[in-house]
Protein backbone atom coordinates (compact mmCIF):
# COMPACT_ATOMS: atom_id res chain seq x y z
CA UNK A 1 0.00 0.00 0.00
CA UNK A 2 1.36 3.49 -1.04
CA UNK A 3 0.25 5.29 2.14
CA UNK A 4 0.49 9.06 0.56
CA UNK A 5 -3.01 10.60 0.64
CA UNK A 6 -4.64 6.95 2.53
CA UNK A 7 -7.02 7.60 5.63
CA UNK A 8 -5.80 6.43 8.89
CA UNK A 9 -7.81 5.81 12.04
CA UNK A 10 -5.05 5.23 14.95
CA UNK A 11 -6.78 4.53 18.49
CA UNK A 12 -4.68 4.75 21.25
CA UNK A 13 -2.38 6.96 19.40
CA UNK A 14 -2.08 10.00 21.30
CA UNK A 15 0.99 8.19 23.69
CA UNK A 16 3.35 5.50 23.09
CA UNK A 17 3.52 2.96 20.70
CA UNK A 18 0.33 4.50 19.08
CA UNK A 19 1.92 7.98 19.07
CA UNK A 20 4.72 7.19 16.82
CA UNK A 21 2.52 5.27 14.46
CA UNK A 22 0.34 7.83 14.07
CA UNK A 23 3.52 10.37 13.76
CA UNK A 24 5.22 8.05 11.21
CA UNK A 25 1.72 7.35 8.44
CA UNK A 26 1.57 11.26 8.89
CA UNK A 27 4.65 11.68 7.86
CA UNK A 28 4.50 9.44 4.86
CA UNK A 29 1.42 11.45 3.77
CA UNK A 30 -1.09 10.18 5.03
CA UNK A 31 -4.35 11.60 6.49
CA UNK A 32 -4.30 10.77 10.62
CA UNK A 33 -7.13 10.91 13.29
CA UNK A 34 -5.77 9.39 16.50
CA UNK A 35 -8.34 8.41 18.45
CA UNK A 36 -8.10 8.46 22.68
CA UNK A 37 -9.89 8.41 25.94
CA UNK A 38 -7.67 11.79 26.42
CA UNK A 39 -7.92 15.31 24.59
CA UNK A 40 -4.92 16.34 23.35
CA UNK A 41 -3.59 18.54 20.28
CA UNK A 42 -1.13 16.85 18.01
CA UNK A 43 0.34 19.08 15.13
CA UNK A 44 -0.66 17.69 11.81
CA UNK A 45 -2.69 15.12 13.33
CA UNK A 46 -6.51 15.33 13.74
CA UNK A 47 -7.50 13.85 17.41
CA UNK A 48 -9.95 12.65 19.03
CA UNK A 49 -11.86 11.91 22.17
CA UNK A 50 -13.13 8.19 21.90
CA UNK A 51 -13.16 5.28 24.31
CA UNK A 52 -12.29 1.51 22.83
CA UNK A 53 -15.14 0.16 25.11
CA UNK A 54 -18.33 2.31 23.70
CA UNK A 55 -19.18 0.71 20.27
CA UNK A 56 -21.77 3.38 19.81
CA UNK A 57 -18.72 5.94 20.05
CA UNK A 58 -16.50 3.85 17.58
CA UNK A 59 -19.04 3.80 14.93
CA UNK A 60 -19.85 6.75 14.81
CA UNK A 61 -16.19 8.08 14.28
CA UNK A 62 -15.79 4.74 11.77
CA UNK A 63 -18.98 5.89 9.72
CA UNK A 64 -17.87 9.84 9.72
CA UNK A 65 -14.58 8.69 7.99
CA UNK A 66 -16.24 5.98 5.57
CA UNK A 67 -13.66 4.52 3.34
CA UNK A 68 -10.75 5.00 5.17
CA UNK A 69 -7.78 2.70 4.90
CA UNK A 70 -5.74 1.64 7.57
CA UNK A 71 -6.57 1.51 11.23
CA UNK A 72 -4.65 1.00 14.02
CA UNK A 73 -5.42 -0.09 17.30
CA UNK A 74 -2.87 0.40 20.48
CA UNK A 75 -4.92 1.34 23.34
CA UNK A 76 -4.43 -0.69 26.22
CA UNK A 77 -7.94 -1.42 27.40
CA UNK A 78 -7.17 -0.53 30.92
CA UNK A 79 -5.93 -1.43 34.01
CA UNK A 80 -4.11 -5.01 33.82
CA UNK A 81 -3.41 -7.95 36.39
CA UNK A 82 0.26 -8.54 37.05
CA UNK A 83 0.42 -11.30 39.51
CA UNK A 84 0.72 -15.13 39.91
CA UNK A 85 -2.25 -17.21 39.23
CA UNK A 86 -2.59 -18.51 42.97
CA UNK A 87 -2.23 -14.74 44.00
CA UNK A 88 -4.51 -12.76 41.36
CA UNK A 89 -7.86 -11.45 41.93
CA UNK A 90 -9.77 -13.05 39.42
CA UNK A 91 -12.13 -9.99 38.73
CA UNK A 92 -8.72 -7.89 37.46
CA UNK A 93 -7.76 -10.93 35.56
CA UNK A 94 -10.68 -10.77 33.81
CA UNK A 95 -10.72 -6.66 33.60
CA UNK A 96 -6.99 -7.42 31.81
CA UNK A 97 -9.58 -8.30 29.04
CA UNK A 98 -10.74 -4.83 28.40
CA UNK A 99 -7.50 -4.93 25.47
CA UNK A 100 -9.14 -7.97 23.61
CA UNK A 101 -12.70 -6.42 23.81
CA UNK A 102 -11.33 -3.04 22.13
CA UNK A 103 -8.86 -4.88 19.55
CA UNK A 104 -12.71 -7.21 18.73
CA UNK A 105 -15.38 -3.90 19.06
CA UNK A 106 -12.75 -1.70 16.92
CA UNK A 107 -12.29 -4.27 14.24
CA UNK A 108 -15.41 -5.74 13.84
CA UNK A 109 -17.22 -1.96 13.76
CA UNK A 110 -14.65 -0.58 11.27
CA UNK A 111 -14.45 -3.47 9.09
CA UNK A 112 -17.42 -2.57 6.95
CA UNK A 113 -16.52 1.29 6.19
CA UNK A 114 -12.69 0.46 5.39
CA UNK A 115 -11.77 0.34 1.70
CA UNK A 116 -11.80 -3.20 0.36
CA UNK A 117 -8.19 -2.96 0.51
CA UNK A 118 -7.49 -1.57 2.94
CA UNK A 119 -5.46 -2.86 6.33
CA UNK A 120 -5.71 -3.28 9.97
CA UNK A 121 -2.56 -3.40 12.65
CA UNK A 122 -3.37 -4.04 16.28
CA UNK A 123 -0.79 -4.85 19.38
CA UNK A 124 0.11 -7.93 20.98
CA UNK A 125 3.67 -8.61 23.13
CA UNK A 126 6.09 -10.92 23.37
CA UNK A 127 4.46 -12.73 26.53
CA UNK A 128 2.01 -14.38 24.26
CA UNK A 129 4.54 -16.77 23.73
CA UNK A 130 7.31 -16.91 26.20
CA UNK A 131 6.36 -17.35 30.38
CA UNK A 132 7.39 -14.42 32.35
CA UNK A 133 6.96 -14.14 35.64
CA UNK A 134 3.81 -12.91 37.24
CA UNK A 135 2.77 -11.86 33.39
CA UNK A 136 0.16 -14.61 32.82
CA UNK A 137 -2.81 -12.22 32.60
CA UNK A 138 -1.20 -10.51 30.05
CA UNK A 139 0.38 -13.21 27.92
CA UNK A 140 -2.81 -14.92 27.98
CA UNK A 141 -4.39 -12.06 26.80
CA UNK A 142 -2.01 -11.66 24.20
CA UNK A 143 -2.20 -15.50 22.95
CA UNK A 144 -5.83 -14.23 22.94
CA UNK A 145 -5.00 -11.07 20.34
CA UNK A 146 -2.86 -13.29 18.25
CA UNK A 147 -5.57 -16.17 17.35
CA UNK A 148 -7.99 -13.62 16.79
CA UNK A 149 -5.59 -11.81 14.22
CA UNK A 150 -5.31 -15.17 12.23
CA UNK A 151 -8.95 -15.92 12.40
CA UNK A 152 -10.22 -12.46 11.71
CA UNK A 153 -7.58 -12.58 8.28
CA UNK A 154 -9.17 -15.82 7.10
CA UNK A 155 -12.61 -14.08 7.24
CA UNK A 156 -12.26 -10.41 6.11
CA UNK A 157 -10.17 -10.95 3.07
CA UNK A 158 -9.33 -9.24 1.24
CA UNK A 159 -9.04 -6.35 4.28
CA UNK A 160 -5.68 -7.82 5.65
CA UNK A 161 -4.84 -7.44 9.23
CA UNK A 162 -1.95 -8.22 11.47
CA UNK A 163 -0.74 -7.67 14.42
CA UNK A 164 2.94 -6.64 15.94
CA UNK A 165 4.17 -8.40 19.14
CA UNK A 166 6.89 -5.94 21.39
CA UNK A 167 9.57 -6.50 23.90
CA UNK A 168 9.96 -4.15 26.63
CA UNK A 169 9.59 -0.77 25.27
CA UNK A 170 10.51 2.59 27.20
CA UNK A 171 7.13 3.84 26.91
CA UNK A 172 5.26 6.46 29.20
CA UNK A 173 3.29 3.73 30.73
CA UNK A 174 6.18 2.98 33.17
CA UNK A 175 5.70 5.45 36.03
CA UNK A 176 9.46 5.24 36.99
CA UNK A 177 12.09 8.20 36.56
CA UNK A 178 15.45 8.99 36.12
CA UNK A 179 18.25 6.22 37.12
CA UNK A 180 15.53 4.21 38.58
CA UNK A 181 14.16 3.90 35.36
CA UNK A 182 16.84 2.78 33.66
CA UNK A 183 18.15 0.38 36.44
CA UNK A 184 14.42 -1.40 35.43
CA UNK A 185 14.61 -1.38 31.84
CA UNK A 186 18.19 -3.29 32.52
CA UNK A 187 17.43 -5.58 34.78
CA UNK A 188 13.86 -6.90 32.55
CA UNK A 189 16.03 -7.20 29.21
CA UNK A 190 19.49 -8.49 30.46
CA UNK A 191 18.81 -11.50 29.35
CA UNK A 192 17.90 -10.86 25.47
CA UNK A 193 19.47 -10.86 22.73
CA UNK A 194 19.43 -7.60 22.62
CA UNK A 195 19.61 -6.42 26.11
CA UNK A 196 18.30 -2.89 26.36
CA UNK A 197 14.32 -1.61 26.09
CA UNK A 198 13.37 -0.68 22.63
CA UNK A 199 11.81 2.43 21.51
CA UNK A 200 8.11 3.21 20.43
CA UNK A 201 9.42 4.23 16.97
CA UNK A 202 10.95 0.84 16.68
CA UNK A 203 7.81 -0.78 17.04
CA UNK A 204 5.86 1.36 14.77
CA UNK A 205 7.93 0.67 11.95
CA UNK A 206 7.36 -2.55 12.09
CA UNK A 207 3.54 -1.58 11.83
CA UNK A 208 4.65 0.64 8.98
CA UNK A 209 5.66 -2.48 6.84
CA UNK A 210 2.73 -4.48 7.88
CA UNK A 211 0.38 -2.09 6.43
CA UNK A 212 2.60 -1.09 3.38
CA UNK A 213 3.31 -4.53 2.08
CA UNK A 214 0.21 -5.96 0.39
CA UNK A 215 1.48 -9.66 0.79
CA UNK A 216 1.24 -10.08 4.63
CA UNK A 217 -1.86 -10.83 6.02
CA UNK A 218 -2.70 -12.96 9.13
CA UNK A 219 1.13 -12.15 10.58
CA UNK A 220 2.92 -11.87 13.59
CA UNK A 221 5.85 -9.44 13.39
CA UNK A 222 7.81 -9.88 16.76
CA UNK A 223 10.09 -6.37 17.74
CA UNK A 224 11.46 -7.43 21.39
CA UNK A 225 15.08 -7.83 20.86
CA UNK A 226 15.03 -11.12 21.07
CA UNK A 227 13.31 -11.77 23.98
CA UNK A 228 11.37 -15.20 22.87
CA UNK A 229 14.77 -16.49 22.48
CA UNK A 230 16.63 -15.03 25.35
CA UNK A 231 17.14 -16.85 28.79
Amino acid sequence: MNIKDKKAIVLGGTSGIGLSIAQQLSDAGATVIAGSRREVELPGIETVSVDVQDRDALSELFEKHRRFDILVNAATGGDREVKPLLDMDLDRFQGTFAKLWGYVNSVKLAAPYMASDGCMVLISGYPARKWRQNMLAIGTVGGAVEAFVRHAACELKPLRINAVSPGIIDTPMSPLQGEQRQQNYENLTRNNLIPRAGTAAEVASAAMFLIENDFVSGTIVDVDGGAILGG
